[in-house]
């Protein structure tokens, strides 16, 4: 779990890419948010630093 405390102000720039993609070093914390595993990508090729699966939406047919 990750807690964030603000005490002030502070601008946050956030970038949305597919896990697929090849990591930059440009792109700072990478953070996975999806309740599976992508299929065919290796812990080392995806380069996720978290992967919060839990604030993840549910599928719900």
């Amino acid at each position: 779990m990750i807690d964030l405390l603000i005490t002030s102000p502070i601008q946050l720039n956030i970038k949305i890419k597919r896990v697929y993609e090849q990591p930059n070093k440009e792109d700072g914390i990478r953070i996975l948010v999806d309740r599976l595993w992508p299929r065919g990508l290796t812990k080392e090729r995806a380069s996720v630093d978290f992967w919060l699966k839990s604030i993840a939406p549910e599928y719900d047919p």
